[in-house]
């Protein structure tokens, strides 16, 4: 759990970084309608989460450095006996103060009438630009208040930033808090994906193997999915974001599940591909032992120091490698590589940023060169190879093999910690677990 004592340290971080003549405004993720009587499950924005830790709609973050009456202020839903009945507990005014810090709290109502006296007297206007039209023209419109203001001595802010590039700087580092949340929604990951191993029989549906992690996931506290999960056997394992989960499992099929929780707002990403019979055949264990070469080799690589990129290196060469020796490709190893011949077999990047959000906030290039891995930071390693049955050239005894391995790992002061390695993937422990159900 993060404390408020944590948020409290981000807001001010990030005011400091913008400057004490600066206003800095986020609205919360809106409520979406399901259909035209029942919402979606709520999910706060994470960046207005990432600031404040609260979790109900309708409301919206002023941070308004060195101001009198206090920096943090909340507008939010006022309290409601009716909706409360009906809905649920609603922090109300009170609560914003008491219980996530906010130095004054107004109802959501009152929000656009106050923003012009906010916004006079500051210099720079810091929101996310571009998120939501309807915001950005709230934002507009009382900038223009202010401005028709000016003769009669009112200073209007002259710029308008987007505070998204600073924001997800700071997102990008993980706090020992956050990385327990991690490590947390990984180990629940991890007992659903060996659960899925244990249960899964030729002849159930794909579905039925993702019921049975999401109860894996909801036995341990992980309320949802980080992702909608690809639950991808034989040829379906092919398409990278397979997510219909609704072809019968056959007998010689390799399973594909890409599937992670989210615990307390913090996701996980992993990867497990296994055999519906329980034993790796020959094709089958040719491919899987390229991809788990490459990705061990691309774990081994996070440490500091080592430029995002160079794990691509490390994984495309050890892919082309493997599809030289089993027959795939054909020509020298420096020539495929510079020509990227293994991409009709593995077509996306070794991994991404993970933390609120599965694919994270942050930059991967800073200033045109790719950034170096430091402590703190947390990103996946996912390489893959899929054979589909109209790959040009392929005999068809490697069609519809799809295989992919992914963890998560933390950047370390001394290299790196795997948060997802209780997930097995070396084949004799997959066949070892498999045979145990």
């Amino acid at each position: 759990m993060i404390k408020m004592t944590e948020f409290a340290r981000r807001r001010k971080d990030l005011m400091q970084q913008t400057g004490p003549d600066s206003i800095i405004i986020l609205n919360a993720a809106p409520v979406m309608a399901r259909n035209h009587y029942h919402e979606f499950p709520y999910r706060q924005n994470s960046d207005f989460y990432y600031l404040t830790g609260f979790k109900e709609p309708e409301a919206v973050m002023v941070l308004a450095p060195k101001r009198k009456n206090g920096e943090f202020i909340l507008f939010n839903r006022v309290r409601d006996r009716h909706e409360e009945i009906w809905n649920g507990y609603r922090a109300g005014q009170k609560g914003a103060c008491k219980d996530f810090g906010a130095d004054e709290a107004f109802p959501i109502h009152d929000f656009e009438k106050m923003l012009p006296e906010l916004l006079a007297g500051r210099e720079k206007i810091y929101c996310a630009i571009g998120t939501s039209s309807t915001f950005d023209r709230i934002i507009l419109n009382a900038l223009n208040t202010v401005r028709a203001q000016v003769r009669s001595g009112v200073h209007a802010p002259s710029t308008i930033m987007d505070i998204q590039p600073d924001l997800h700087e700071m997102r990008v580092f993980k706090s020992p808090a956050e990385i327990a949340l991690m490590r947390k929604a990984a180990e629940i990951s991890a007992k659903a994906h060996m659960r899925a191993m244990q249960t899964c029989k030729p002849g159930m549906y794909e579905y039925q193997l993702e019921a049975e992690m999401t109860h894996e996931f909801l036995h341990h506290g992980a309320r949802q999915h980080a992702y909608t999960p690809i639950i991808g056997s034989g040829g379906n394992a092919c398409i990278l974001h397979y997510i219909s989960n609704d072809n019968i499992i056959k007998k010689n099929d390799l399973v594909l599940i890409d599937a992670g929780s989210e615990y307390d707002y913090y996701a996980s990403d992993v990867t497990r591909t296994f055999p519906a019979n329980g034993k790796f055949s020959g094709e089958h264990r040719a491919i899987y032992e390229i991809v788990l070469a490459a990705q061990l080799a691309g774990i081994k690589a996070v440490k500091p120091g080592t430029a995002w990129n160079q794990i691509d290196k490390i994984v495309t060469k050890i892919i082309t490698q493997g599809l030289i020796h089993i027959g795939l490709l054909k020509g020298t190893l420096d020539d495929l590589i510079e020509k990227q011949a293994c991409t009709p077999f593995y077509m996306h990047r070794s991994g991404h940023w993970i933390g609120l959000d599965t694919h994270d906030a942050g930059r991967y290039k800073i200033n045109d060169k790719w950034r170096k891995l430091e402590p703190g930071m947390v990103r996946t390693v996912e390489p893959g190879i899929y054979i589909s049955a109209d790959t040009p050239g392929v005999p068809a005894r490697w069609h519809n093999i799809g295989v992919r391995i992914e963890d998560d790992i933390v950047v370390t002061q001394n290299g790196h910690e795997n948060l997802s390695h209780a997930a097995p993937k070396k084949m004799a422990d997959i066949e070892a677990l498999m045979a145990t159900s």
